[in-house]
């Protein structure tokens, strides 16, 4: 398992409460894997590989950047009228689940892509006290 840590912007539709609003929070992301075979070392994976592969697409899509359903016109409308910005479109409202979601079924295998690792559990926290896990 390796631990990241990342700032976001999101907001979700339908909510009852402020997380309807524009807001951050401080993430912390923790990616599981397993492979069926070890290295000559005893590694499924070199930890600093999966830093590497994994870091590199969290600061290049998701760091400092809202996240934001693509349905959600208003939201991305907002965000866009300030320059400059970042935004990651999701399909779905971006929940800690979704996102977890998003990132173990379709950014992981892409990133673990000849690795001989798979990601098998990530963990999103969204605060001290609240995550989402999710399980192949």
């Amino acid at each position: 398992m390796r631990r990241f840590t990342f700032c976001a912007g999101h907001r979700l539709v339908g909510h009852e409460g402020k997380c309807q609003n524009l807001h951050g929070h401080n993430y912390v992301l923790e990616v599981y894997v397993t492979g069926q075979e070890q290295d000559a070392v005893g590694r499924i994976l070199d930890f600093k590989q999966l830093k590497t592969r994994c870091k590199t697409w969290i600061d290049d899509n998701w760091d400092h950047t809202f996240v934001l359903w693509d349905k959600d016109q208003n939201g991305l409308d907002a965000i866009r009228s300030s320059e400059p910005h970042r935004i990651y479109e999701l399909d779905c409202n971006p929940t800690a689940e979704n996102m977890a979601k998003h990132f173990l079924h379709e950014i992981c295998p892409k990133l673990l892509d000849q690795s001989g690792a798979t990601a098998f559990k990530v963990r999103l926290w969204e605060s001290e006290e609240t995550y989402a896990e999710v399980t192949i």
